[in-house]
């Protein structure tokens, strides 16, 4: 039996699997009023949610589309079906939902992954969850966790409207106005004072829709002296035509709080991925993400953190994969704005077979962010001669007494390297697999492998095999 090879591309053979999309109902293609207000109708929305879509469209039709990045020509709104719905509305008990996404649910894991080691799950099948629950236990400290749809007409309405995408403004670009028109699914969190969520909440987003987008909006409030981990998965099957996701993340984060956003993305490479993420960390509060960035044609992703207090900290640890027909633009960015505040981005890339992995920071140090410290590292590995890897660094600092770090490095395998392991009697193919594992070690270990089958299939870097 022949072995599986070293990062041979991920195997995606359960993701690309596609069901049948009878049972749905979708708007048409493109974006009109008819179209953001038969949405709004759909999901009964409140009459400032309603008001709301409809100014970010306007915002949307004046704004450009982004031109600095990698090239997003073959994205058409007008071929972009907004918002499908599959069957039912959302469950709280598994046998409920329909039998067919329960299967593909099931095949990636997440069911065995919400009874081994998660505290929450919910689950998103196109436009709409279909699944959320909250363990008893986390309830019952107050935890909040559900659809954000459900939220924003209950108890915490007013939450809801106070933090809606004021983190995240429509007007902050063209994809974010977007976002805001054509918004559905994603999930609320709130974790009341003081409260320790000891295990993990996680939502994951399917998106099966030959030609859609999936436009999920994630709000998590963690209040003083909390703290919570939360993890978010994603893929998608493969088709010939464009896909597009541009969902939210407005993560706020109380004093003395602590949040970790672990991001496992998996889209397949027909799909845009556009997406905004961004927290507001308060005084002696810590945010903490980790993303893996595995799949879509194109990317978009950095993650910004707002330190406005003191003696904040962010640490963001990232690692992407770019392979054939994958241009990757991810990094993050941090703004300090209180004193004595700490960041630190740690990232790696591998890129293969002519895939493209582009690293973008920005750090911003205000005037009021006195003793403020930052350290940017970014390696890349590129494994043949079509591949490429940049990395672009943006600082601005407006404090005398900051410590500011930068260092990169971008290479190959070197040949002198896998000569010597195999002086020790090791195989070139396992040589090369080992110099490949140990580059990504660091940073790999702080993903969350262990709560899905799905996050275990997505980074198989210990793998033996040929990687040429």
């Amino acid at each position: 039996m022949k072995e599986k090879t070293q990062v041979e591309s991920i195997d995606r053979s359960i993701y690309d699997i596609r069901d049948r999309e009878t049972g749905s109902w979708k708007v048409d293609a493109g974006l009109t009023e008819d179209i953001i207000n038969q949405i709004a109708d759909e999901k009964n929305d409140p009459d400032w949610m309603r008001a709301f879509r409809l100014e970010c469209l306007k915002v949307y039709h004046s704004l450009r589309v982004p031109d600095w990045g990698p090239s997003i020509e073959g994205l058409d709104m007008d071929h972009i079906v907004t918002y499908v719905r599959r069957g039912k509305r959302m469950s709280s008990t598994w046998e409920e939902v329909p039998e067919d996404i329960k299967e593909t649910f099931e095949r990636l894991g997440i069911p065995q992954a919400e009874r081994q080691s998660l505290a929450g799950v919910g689950a998103q099948y196109d436009s709409e969850l279909v699944y959320h629950n909250v363990r008893e236990e986390v309830a019952a400290q107050g935890v909040v966790y559900t659809d954000l749809e459900s939220a924003m007409r209950g108890p915490y309405a007013d939450m809801i409207r106070t933090h809606f995408m004021k983190l995240v403004p429509p007007t902050d670009h063209k994809f974010a106005a977007l976002h805001g028109a054509v918004w559905s699914g994603g999930s609320f969190v709130y974790v009341p004072k003081g409260v320790e969520v000891s295990i993990p909440l996680q939502s994951y987003f399917r998106l099966n829709a030959k030609g859609a987008g999936q436009f999920e909006h994630t709000l998590i409030i963690v209040d003083e002296g909390a703290s919570l981990h939360f993890i978010e998965g994603c893929s998608a099957p493969k088709y010939n035509v464009a896909n597009l996701h541009a969902g939210c993340v407005e993560l706020f984060v109380g004093k003395n709080a602590k949040l970790r956003y672990s991001t496992i993305e998996n889209w397949s490479k027909n799909m845009y991925n556009l997406n905004t993420k961004r927290a507001v960390v308060e005084e002696g509060a810590r945010m903490e993400w980790v993303s893996g960035s595995f799949g879509s044609h194109v990317s978009y992703l950095y993650p910004m953190t707002i330190l406005k207090g003191d003696r904040s900290q962010m640490e963001f640890t990232g690692i992407t994969f770019a392979g054939a027909g994958q241009n990757l633009d991810t990094g993050a960015k941090v703004v300090h704005l209180g004193s004595d505040t700490s960041s630190y981005v740690n990232t790696k890339s591998i890129s293969k077979s002519g895939g493209i992995s582009t690293f973008r920071s920005a750090v911003t140090v205000r005037e009021t962010a006195r003793r403020a410290r930052s350290a940017v590292s970014c390696e890349s590995l590129m494994l043949d001669d079509q591949s490429r890897s940049d990395t672009i660094p943006a600082m601005d600092i407006r404090a005398g007494d900051a410590d500011i770090g930068h260092e990169a490095q971008i290479g190959r395998i070197s040949d002198e390297a896998v000569f010597y392991l195999m002086s020790r009697g090791i195989s070139e193919e396992d040589a090369r697999a080992m110099i490949v594992s140990g580059f990504a070690d660091n940073v790999s270990k702080e993903l969350p492998l262990e709560y899905a089958v799905e996050m275990n299939n997505l980074i198989r870097l210990e793998m033996k095999g040929s990687i040429g």
